[in-house]
């Protein structure tokens, strides 16, 4: 498996499709990569030489923020929205979605499993 910047990118598979196992690869960037270094997308990347895989690491750290880096970032911008106490940041804070979602049904991704709640009792169980 060749390494990339930390990341074992996976042998049997395109190479356009191996970048994106890299954070801060989509499908996209993957494709704009093969063409600037003149690879082939459709070449496997355990096809890659050395050589290659120097250049396409270099490049990558040089033009796009990756995995570390783009992580920190990422958390950086969370914690300053948490700090300054804006909406967004207080949605962060308690675990909610963050961009405008209902929360009524749905949203069990950020908030988790069911807490479920005791109801009502019912007329007919009250007699």
């Amino acid at each position: 498996m060749p390494r990339v910047i930390g990341v074992d990118i996976p042998n049997n598979k395109r190479l356009e499709f191996s970048l994106t196992y890299i954070f801060g690869i989509g499908r996209t960037t993957a494709s704009k990569i093969c063409k600037e270094l003149g690879l082939d997308p459709g070449m496997k990347a355990q096809d890659l030489t050395e050589e290659q895989v120097a250049t396409l690491a270099s490049h990558i750290q040089k033009t796009y923020p990756v995995e570390g880096q783009l992580r920190r970032t990422i958390a950086g911008n969370v914690s300053r929205l948490r700090d300054i106490g804006c909406y967004r940041g207080l949605r962060h804070r308690r675990g909610l979605p963050v961009r405008g979602q209902r929360t009524r049904t749905n949203a069990r991704t950020r908030k988790g499993p069911k807490k479920t709640v005791a109801g009502k009792k019912s007329v007919k169980g009250m007699k």
